[in-house]
């Protein structure tokens, strides 16, 4: 089930299209609420945040306050670390922010996990789940839950980057060819080498040829991540 969201945040055209893959994953996974943020650090001037959620209205100014958010002791783990935070109640009492627990619990934040991706070129993607009722107590079953989000959080973040960051901001994407780009078309098929060229009417070392010229531009090591970052990217759909 889980295996679709992946693809289909790989797919996202647009904020709101994004947004929704980000929200159904959320609950597929157990959770209420969700939200994802592209952070853009820079070299001079304020660092820039670009935020989806589906928060409810009314505690919509406490998520997008920065004040609140420099306090926050989830988010101070995601700023500084990328090993993900299973938080509650607990998590805030010692840190100091008991209160900022019990006013965000009102609305249905008691208990969640949440991860950020740093990248480089002062690039970073956080993504927090977070819902009322408690996490499960089996071990193995919460170890299952972080998993998925943190290969969501690996998906999504390109897409996210994509979509939500300002295009004066955007980092250049690698520029292939038609012909590598149908090579890794058809590499993303499950074809061989020699199938691509059969399909393509070129020889089997001319399919090669392309498909590494693909993985160079997009400084993959195998053919494999190669179609997963062209998909990332946008470059596939």
């Amino acid at each position: 089930m889980l295996l679709g969201s992946f693809q289909s945040v790989l797919e996202a055209r647009n904020r709101d299209e994004f947004r929704g893959e980000v929200v159904r994953f959320a609950k597929r996974l157990g959770f209420e609420t969700v939200s994802a943020i592209t952070v853009v650090d820079h070299p001079v001037g304020d660092t820039e945040f670009v935020a989806i959620d589906n928060a409810p209205d009314a505690y919509k100014d406490a998520i997008e306050d920065p004040k609140a958010g420099q306090l926050d002791p989830v988010m101070q783990h995601c700023k500084r670390q990328s090993v993900p935070i299973i938080w509650d109640q607990s998590t805030y009492v010692s840190a100091g922010q008991g209160s900022m627990w019990e006013a965000q619990a009102r609305f249905g934040f008691r208990t969640g996990i949440c991860l950020a991706l740093h990248m480089p070129e002062g690039r970073h993607f956080v993504i927090g789940v977070d819902r009322d009722q408690a996490l499960p107590k089996d071990r193995g079953e919460v170890t299952r839950l972080v998993a998925d989000l943190q290969l969501f959080a690996v998906h999504a973040q390109d897409t996210a980057m994509r979509v939500l960051v300002p295009e004066r901001l955007q980092l250049e994407r690698p520029k292939l060819t038609p012909r590598e780009l149908d090579s890794l078309r058809w590499t993303m098929d499950g074809k061989t080498a020699w199938e691509v060229g059969s399909i393509m009417g070129i020889s089997e070392r001319t399919a090669v040829l392309h498909i590494n010229n693909a993985m160079h531009k997009l400084a993959c090591t195998n053919k494999h991540q190669a179609v997963l970052k062209a998909l990332r990217l946008g470059l596939l759909r």
